[in-house]
């Protein structure tokens, strides 16, 4: 009887080691009201498309894309590299080791904004950091980045500049020819690459 006790207090004993040894989970701070609403104001927290499609093309390991749309509208068409965490499991504890890399940007997406930044509140207040939106969703991906407007003959040299850029990334993302419009941005046809749907409107 003797050596079962034995047996069991150097169980916990190497159990109780083991637990003070293991670096403890750090805590996240809830951010203020204050300040959520400090940052929501100044906007710092949007990102262009165009440094996305940038950071992409580069493949900045730095860059973590989250589509926060539902999984059926992920799987007809996502950004390179994204993971799919839905609006309503943004603060579900089993995503917590991937929105809470501190070497990483966290950048949220949706068709538009509003999901998105629906998405980087919860997470803000939550404590997460270094949170960001892609501003305009994919629907200004679509029309900036996959179909960019000609510029016209007044247009400065950084507008060309950007123009050509975009070409550049169209050709990228759809494997082949850019698709260009002389259109306004509004007016743009979205044409997609390996039979994904087209993404129109919504949030």
């Amino acid at each position: 009887m003797n050596l079962k006790y034995s047996i069991l207090a150097a169980i916990l004993f190497i159990l109780g080691f083991v637990l003070l040894v293991l670096p403890e989970k750090k805590q996240l701070s809830e951010t203020s009201p204050e300040v959520l609403k400090y940052e929501l104001g100044e906007e710092t927290h949007f990102v262009s498309v165009d440094k996305v499609a940038e950071r992409i093309i580069n493949q900045d390991p730095t860059l973590l894309l989250i589509d926060v749309r539902m999984a059926d509208d992920y799987l007809k068409y996502s950004l390179p590299g994204a993971e799919n965490i839905p609006l309503e499991e943004i603060l579900n504890p089993d995503w917590a080791d991937i929105l809470g890399q501190a070497d990483r940007d966290i950048v949220f997406y949706s068709n538009a904004d509003v999901y998105a930044e629906q998405a980087w509140m919860f997470a803000r207040r939550k404590g997460y950091k270094k949170l960001f939106v892609m501003q305009g969703g994919l629907n200004n991906w679509f029309q900036t980045i996959i179909q960019p407007v000609i510029p016209n003959e007044t247009s400065s040299a950084k507008e060309i500049e950007t123009y050509h850029f975009r070409k550049a990334a169209s050709i990228y993302f759809c494997g082949g020819q850019a698709v260009v419009s002389e259109a306004k941005p509004q007016d743009a046809i979205v044409i997609t690459r390996k039979k994904k749907s087209k993404v129109e409107g919504g949030c």
